[in-house]
């Protein structure tokens, strides 16, 4: 097998990279651990907010997909802080995430060029001039001009749950971890920053009585410069708050969370300061 670009991860910046690759003519390959997953969106299922919005939209003029696919699975468009000035506005979408992913798969099936494969990417291959590809799990042998690596939390992952600590990129899902070695030996620097998920919630178990409504703007945007169409019916999000009670639940237990016991710190060569700095923030 041989490509002019690889893609490594198919998360919202593989799927980026390998549409665009492509469409600009090189042969292309996209390889994700998961073809399930392809596009899947992991945490809040929103595309924007502060500076990330601005990076849709600059995508999109660029002739990305991801201010397309935003508009077209959206149930909720809302401009965020209106109330300062428009350098600080920001707009973002609350969307359908098992459209959103299943529109990123389609999309990208339509695209000449592309091809995938599911597989976990071990090491990337080298000679005196420079990149020649990847090597799978299976030991198959991928070469490429060029590759691109988008493996997010996936690479060499651990993850914190309580009080234990576990190799994963995602819940249920493992981690790449070979390929990190290979980048060391290559003369890169590896570290982790922390990233978190919130719990998956049934909406039929939660009292909306306890909630604060955020509705969507009246007259909803979009994010497109082409001709998506703007929302014409729209959700609601519900926002709750904590109190002092659970914050002092908090605070008594910090000697067991891996965020403040050094847990973190044991599972990567290096630390992220800005998370010490937070954490510090938050001691004071």
């Amino acid at each position: 097998m041989k490509y002019d670009v690889i893609v490594v991860g198919a998360g919202h910046a593989g799927c980026e990279a390998a549409s665009a690759a492509a469409r600009m003519g090189s042969k292309t390959l996209l390889i994700t651990m998961n073809m399930q997953t392809i596009g899947q969106m992991s945490c809040n299922p929103a595309m924007g907010g502060v500076a990330k919005g601005q990076i849709v939209r600059e995508i999109d003029a660029l002739g990305g997909f991801s201010g397309i696919i935003s508009d077209e699975t959206a149930i909720q468009f809302r401009m965020l802080n209106r109330s300062k000035g428009p350098a600080m506005w920001s707009p973002r979408v609350q969307s359908d995430r098992w459209r959103f992913a299943e529109q990123w798969r389609l999309t990208l099936e339509q695209i000449e060029n592309l091809h995938f494969i599911q597989s976990t990417v071990d090491a990337v291959t080298t000679d005196a001039s420079g990149i020649t590809g990847v090597i799978l799990q299976n030991g198959v042998s991928v070469e490429g001009h060029s590759v691109v690596l988008t493996s997010g939390t996936f690479l060499n992952g651990v993850m914190h749950i309580g009080e234990r600590q576990m190799t994963g990129g995602r819940s249920s899902e493992g981690s790449a971890k070979g390929i990190t070695g290979c980048l060391n030996t290559l003369g890169f620097e590896s570290g982790r920053m922390k990233t978190g998920t919130p719990p998956r919630l049934d909406g039929r178990s939660l009292d909306y009585s306890k909630f604060e409504e955020q509705k969507g703007d009246e007259k909803p945007g979009k994010f497109s410069f082409t001709d998506t169409k703007p929302l014409t019916k729209q959700r609601s999000c519900w926002i709750s708050h904590t109190s002092e009670e659970v914050h002092d639940t908090l605070r008594a237990s910090f000697d067991r969370s891996p965020l403040f016991n050094g847990a973190i710190q044991s599972s990567g060569p290096r630390y992220c300061p800005s998370i010490e700095d937070k954490i510090n923030r938050f001691r004071r």
